[in-house]
């Protein structure tokens, strides 16, 4: 038995949710060394020196956090367009395709970018969110 596009869809969803969680202790909690002087080291040299940057005065910390709250947001919109495509791609495939294949080939692409810059289990979740987005897109295709 073959899944049907919207529960791949919601599959997804549960995917990036799951990253997302991940996401945001690990926003959160990045400047806890729990008592590793090497770690606490990098975390004092990353926040204490500021330079200018295009007029702001910021940290590589400061936009390392910046960047960090972005992907938060990023997941979040995947997150909330997901579910919105999820309630009307089985009455309007031909645009919720449209709408996948951006949304499953960045996600892809995120995974891949993870598993070379950050570590396999971000990696894994957004390839799968990608990977279930993205076949759902074929899954439409034969309903539609």
């Amino acid at each position: 038995m073959l899944m049907k596009p919207k529960l791949l869809i919601r599959l997804s969803m549960v995917f990036i949710l799951v990253h997302l969680l991940g996401h945001t202790i690990g926003h959160f909690t990045w400047k806890d060394s729990q008592g590793h002087p090497q770690h606490e080291e990098v975390i004092r040299h990353m926040t204490e020196y500021k330079f200018d940057f295009m007029g702001a005065n910021r940290s590589m910390g400061d936009y390392y956090e910046g960047y960090s709250a972005l992907l938060l947001i990023k997941y979040l919109v995947f997150l909330l367009l997901l579910w919105a495509i999820a309630g009307f791609a089985e009455h309007q495939p031909q645009t919720a395709r449209k709408l996948l294949a951006p949304i499953s080939l960045g996600l892809i692409a995120f995974g891949i970018l993870e598993f070379v810059y950050f570590f396999p289990f971000a990696a894994s979740m957004s390839m799968l969110a990608g990977l279930a987005a993205f076949y759902s897109m074929f899954r439409l295709k034969r309903v539609g």
